[in-house]
C-alpha cells in the first residue's frame, strides 16, 4: 500500500567527524567541468539503512568505521574528482573543480556537479566493493572510470569547440520551457491560492517550506492504475511504469497546486545521453551525463487531457532527445552560474529505477531500504526501485504543506 512516513524519528547526533584523503595522490590539476555539471551545483544526500544481524554482533562500530574509512580512502585514489574542490573562474564565473589534499545507516553528502545518479551508484558501488567488512575485497572495478569530461565542453580553453548543429538548428527545447515559465511568472498571470505574484516579482516559495514525503507503490497498484486508465487496451498500449507514474504525478500535482487553467505547465525529465551522444561517451564517464526532456500544456489541457495522451507527449518528449538536441541543450547552458527559481507549474521528475542502490552491499547483504535526503531541489519526484517488490517504485517528492492533502487525494485515488 501506499504510506507517507511518520515524522517522529530519533535525533541523529554527529560523534565524530574526520577528514577522509585518498589513500594515493593525484598531481594537482583543474578539471575543466562541461555546462551539464554545472546545470546543478548543489548537495544531493542519500542514506542507507541496512538491518542488525547476528554477524555483526562481534564487530565493534569502530571497526566498521574504520574499514568504511579505509575503502573510502582507495577508491578516492580512482575517484579523485570527488576529493577535489569547486571553485568559480573569476575569468568567465563557470564553475570548475580542483584538487587538494543493531542496524547501521551510511549518509552521503556529494555536489551533483560531481557526479549525476548513474555515475553516483558506480563510485558508491565502488566504495563499497574497497570496504571490506565481513567478505573479500572484489578486486578492481569492471571499467575504470573516466572523469575528463572532452567532448561535453563548450569553450574552454584549449578544448576543441563543440561542432554546430547543422542546417536544421534544433531547440533545447526544455531550456526555452523554463525561459517561458519563468516570464510568465514574472507578469504575474500564473497561478491559484497557494502562490502568488505581484510586482513582476518570482514566487517566494522557499525550499525550506516544502515537506518531503515517501509514497511506497506496489506493482500491484502501478497494474491497477493502468487498468483504471487504459481498460481494455492495457494489454495492448505500451507504456512504462515511469511514462504512466510521470503522467500520473503531472496532473496530480498540477491539480493539487491550483494551478490557474490558462497558465502554461510544464513536465520535465532528465534523460541519460550517454548513448545518444556521437560518438558515444566512453565506458565509465563520471560527469553529468543528462538533459532535461521537456513537455508542455495549459492547465486545461492537462486536467482534460487522458493519461493517454499525456503519455503520448512524455514519449514525444523523449524521442526528441537526439546528438544536435544535447549540443543545443549544452551550449544554451552556457554562462555564469545561475539557479532556478521554485515553480508551481514546473514538474521535475528523476527516475533512479534502473540504478538498484539498495543493492549496494556496504554491509552483508542489501540495504533495508535507500532514500535521498534533501535533494538539490526539493520539489524534483525520485521514481526508486523498491527493495522488496521489484515491480514496486517508491516516489520522493517535495510538496508544500498547504497541497499535501489534496495531492496525496488525487495522486492515490486511481491507485487504489
Amino acid at each position: 500500500m501506499a504510506t507517507q512516513h511518520d515524522e517522529n524519528y530519533p535525533t541523529v547526533r554527529v560523534t565524530k567527524t574526520v577528514s577522509v584523503l585518498p589513500k594515493s595522490l593525484n598531481p594537482t590539476q583543474t578539471i575543466h567541468l562541461s555546462n551539464l555539471d554545472r546545470q546543478c551545483p548543489l548537495l544531493m544526500y542519500v542514506v542507507f539503512f541496512y538491518k542488525s544481524s547476528a554477524a555483526y554482533q562481534n564487530l565493534s562500530l569502530d571497526s566498521i568505521f574504520s574499514c568504511l574509512k579505509s575503502g573510502l580512502e582507495e577508491t578516492l585514489s580512482i575517484w579523485y574528482p570527488a576529493a577535489g574542490r569547486l571553485n568559480l573562474n573569476p575569468s568567465d564565473g563557470k564553475l570548475n573543480l580542483w584538487f587538494g589534499c543493531g542496524g547501521y545507516s551510511i549518509g552521503i553528502g556529494s555536489s551533483h556537479s560531481l557526479f549525476d545518479g548513474p555515475a553516483t551508484y558506480d563510485f558508491l558501488h565502488a566504495w563499497a566493493s574497497n570496504s571490506a567488512i565481513l567478505k573479500q575485497k572484489r578486486g578492481t572495478e569492471l571499467y575504470k572510470p573516466v572523469h575528463e569530461r572532452g567532448a561535453l565542453l563548450v569553450e574552454n580553453p584549449g578544448i576543441t569547440k563543440l561542432p554546430e548543429s547543422g542546417s536544421s538548428a534544433t531547440r533545447a527545447v526544455a531550456i526555452d520551457h523554463l525561459y517561458q515559465l519563468i516570464k510568465q511568472a514574472m507578469s504575474g498571470q500564473t497561478c491559484g491560492p497557494d502562490t502568488k505574484f505581484g510586482s513582476g516579482k518570482l514566487p517566494d516559495v522557499g525550499n525550506s517550506n516544502l515537506v518531503l514525503k515517501t509514497f511506497h507503490l506496489s506493482g500491484a497498484m502501478i497494474e491497477s492504475l493502468k487498468s483504471k486508465v487504459f481498460g481494455e487496451r492495457s494489454g495492448s498500449f505500451s507504456c512504462s511504469s515511469f511514462e504512466l507514474l510521470a503522467a500520473h504525478l503531472w496532473k496530480a500535482r498540477t491539480k493539487a497546486l491550483g494551478v490557474m487553467k490558462g497558465s502554461m505547465v510544464c513536465l520535465q525529465f532528465a534523460v541519460d545521453i550517454r548513448k545518444k551522444t556521437v560518438p558515444p561517451l566512453p565506458e565509465g564517464f563520471s560527469g553529468n551525463a543528462y538533459v532535461l526532456a521537456s513537455a508542455a500544456l495549459t492547465a486545461e489541457e492537462l486536467e482534460a487531457g487522458s493519461h493517454e495522451d499525456i503519455v503520448d507527449k512524455i514519449k514525444e518528449a523523449k524521442r526528441s532527445i537526439s546528438n544536435d538536441y544535447v549540443i543545443a541543450y549544452n551550449q544554451a547552458l552556457d554562462g555564469p552560474q545561475g539557479t532556478l527559481p521554485p515553480l508551481n507549474e514546473l514538474t521535475l521528475v528523476s527516475d533512479w529505477t534502473r540504478m538498484p542502490f539498495h543493492k549496494i552491499d556496504f554491509f552483508h547483504g542489501e540495504a533495508a531500504y535507500v532514500s535521498p535526503l534533501l535533494s538539490p531541489i526539493p520539489q524534483v519526484a525520485y521514481f526508486m526501485q523498491n527493495p522488496i517488490d521489484s515491480r514496486g517504485v517508491d516516489m520522493r517528492i517535495g510538496l508544500l504543506p498547504q497541497s499535501l492533502n489534496a495531492f496525496s487525494h488525487y495522486f492515490l485515488t486511481k491507485m487504489q
